[in-house]
């Protein structure tokens, strides 16, 4: 607000006025002026900004009504004991403390008992040991005599076999000196070969043609016949041949016997 000063004037109007008075009315006018521009301003609505002022910070607070703790019940009085105090007694003279007791001695059955008791018990150790001991011993035995009689086996197999083997060359070589003997007692004097079919030779067939026969003591030929496994065509000259042989007898003990079962095997071949 602008304060606005008069200077008081005179009161008489005859005086004339100074440069004072002209002054202070144009003061006046100008805060006439300024007055009515800053109506003028708020009629048209211009306002004066406040300068911003920093909102404080509040904390705010509540109120939490918790219930109230229990109280807890006072306890019973306990009850009173009543003691009596006695005399107090007269001291006794003092002594030298006994020394610590000492340890009460093991019942030697107890201890005896529990010896017999480790004794026992490894005895039983010591007897199991020599079981498994033993087994061990009996399985080895088993094995070695297992082993044995298969060894023994293989040399009875293989004493058979040479046996048999020396029994067989033994028996051929007594064919072989039978044979040898037979032969020497009935030694063929004369074999004619047989005649090849004329109708074998125009077909080209061949084979062989096997005849069994019995020598009689003058050395011929008896009951010739022909083997199976002989084609009809070789049959009659292979038959007829037979009939022709002659042998030096066969002599036992000094006489002359017949020797049965005696064979020959024709061949025919074309050459």
């Amino acid at each position: 607000m602008t304060a606005m000063t008069f200077e008081r004037a005179s009161l008489g109007f005859a005086s004339m006025p100074g440069p004072g008075l002209w002054r202070n009315t144009l003061a006046a006018g100008s805060a006439v002026v300024l007055h009515a521009a800053v109506a003028a301003l708020l009629t048209l609505g211009w306002t004066v900004e406040k300068p911003q002022v920093e909102t404080p910070r509040v904390l705010r607070t509540q109120l939490v009504m918790l219930p109230p703790a229990p109280v807890p019940e006072a306890p019973a009085p306990a009850p009173v004991q009543e003691t009596r105090v006695a005399p107090e007694p007269t001291p006794a003279p003092m002594e030298t403390p006994n020394p610590a007791p000492a340890k009460p001695a093991v019942d030697p059955r107890v201890q005896a008992q529990k010896l017999e008791q480790a004794a026992l018990a490894r005895k039983r150790l010591e007897a199991q040991k020599q079981e498994q001991q033993a087994e061990q011993q009996r399985e080895r035995q088993q094995s070695e005599r297992r082993q044995q009689e298969a060894e023994q086996q293989a040399a009875e197999h293989q004493r058979q076999a040479q046996a048999a083997q020396a029994l067989a060359q033994q028996r051929r070589a007594e064919q072989a000196r039978a044979a040898a003997a037979d032969s020497r007692s009935y030694l063929p004097l004369s074999k004619e070969a047989p005649d090849y079919p004329q109708r074998a030779l125009d077909k080209g067939l061949e084979g062989d043609c096997t005849v069994e026969y019995s020598v009689t003591p003058d050395g011929r030929i008896d009951n010739p016949k022909v083997l199976d496994g002989c084609h009809p065509l070789f049959i009659r000259p292979s038959l007829a041949a037979a009939q022709s042989f002659r042998y030096q007898p066969r002599i036992v003990d000094g006489k002359a016997v017949t020797v049965p079962a005696v064979r020959n095997t024709f061949h025919f071949r074309i050459k």
